[in-house]
């Protein structure tokens, strides 16, 4: 794929000084190559002198060619949520922890920047979930995307949330427990993991439904088919309230006698990898897979 940057938005937190100089130096090298740097307004005065144009995320979207998110998942999640329906390819630099999503080492961080900008990129699409929070009543109400994840979760420390999950309109299961994560394939990697759901394949059209803490042993994580509509209703319980989140950004709160429906987007993320980029490998290395206590890493 050929892209035609003429300007290019850079997405990052400066928590982490080592952010700041990579974005710094990031900015300078897209100036040199006559590219627009774009940065959100509160963040241009960290770019250590850089000439970097301040918009507003709505600016940014719409302005933006090119997305690189410099920091971990977290933030690419972040960017990703700020271009969700426009598609612009994002690119991400791992400065965070494990990296699933942002796998160019910052060492490559020039090279890998360059080459998409020369068209020279393997393309990754990821559809996205679509969250809608409906009234008793059925009326809609927010709505959300999500790369990773929507979550649903108890509000209140130390009460368990009582709830129906019904599957394209055949009801599953009545759990209880501290709630519910409806992840993608690419979400399978994230919160949905340490609730005991499988890794899944990120080309596979499937959604992992992983119930949080589950007061039943037997409720386990089920994998199903990404065309299908996850309904979640709360069953009654004194001062029940939990909840909903899409890839950790608050979509709103969830009462007695509300749905969440979660079903496949019509909107997709194009991802940017490096030439090679493998996803077994990224496995391998985050998880530290294939590897006993005297093994160099691989």
């Amino acid at each position: 794929m050929t892209l035609n940057i003429r300007s290019c938005a850079l997405v990052t937190r400066f928590a982490d000084t080592r952010v700041a100089e990579s974005a710094g130096l990031l900015a300078q090298h897209l100036a040199s190559r006559g590219i627009a740097p774009l940065a959100l307004d509160d963040e241009i005065d960290r770019f250590d002198g850089a000439k970097v144009s301040g918009v507003s995320e709505a600016e940014l979207a719409a302005r933006a060619d090119l997305v690189v998110a410099i920091g971990g998942d977290g933030t690419l999640l972040f960017a990703a949520g700020l271009v969700a329906e426009r598609g612009t390819p994002l690119l991400g630099i791992n400065r965070g922890r494990l990296g699933f999503l942002t796998d160019v080492l910052p060492a490559d961080m020039i090279v890998s920047v360059d080459a998409a900008l020369a068209g020279d990129a393997e393309i990754d699409e990821r559809r996205l979930l679509a969250a809608e929070l409906r009234t008793a009543s059925g009326l809609a109400g927010a709505r959300g995307l999500g790369l990773n994840d929507v979550v649903m979760q108890k509000s209140q420390s130390g009460h368990l949330l009582d709830f129906e999950t019904y599957i394209n309109g055949c009801y599953v299961n009545t759990h209880g427990g501290d709630g519910l994560v409806v992840a993608s394939a690419t979400g399978s990697t994230a919160y949905a993991l340490s609730c005991g759901g499988p890794i899944v394949e990120p080309g596979l059209d499937a959604i992992v439904v992983a119930p949080i803490c589950p007061h039943t042993l037997s409720d386990r994580p089920i994998v199903i088919s990404a065309k299908s509509v996850v309904e979640v209703r709360l069953v009654d319980r004194p001062d029940t309230r939990a909840e909903v989140t899409c890839d950790g950004r608050t979509l709103g709160a969830m009462e007695l006698g509300e749905t969440l429906l979660v079903s496949p987007s019509a909107h997709k993320i194009t991802l940017l990898h490096p030439r090679g980029y493998d996803y077994f490998r990224l496995l391998r290395s985050k998880l530290h897979w294939g590897q006993r206590s005297f093994d160099p890493p691989r």
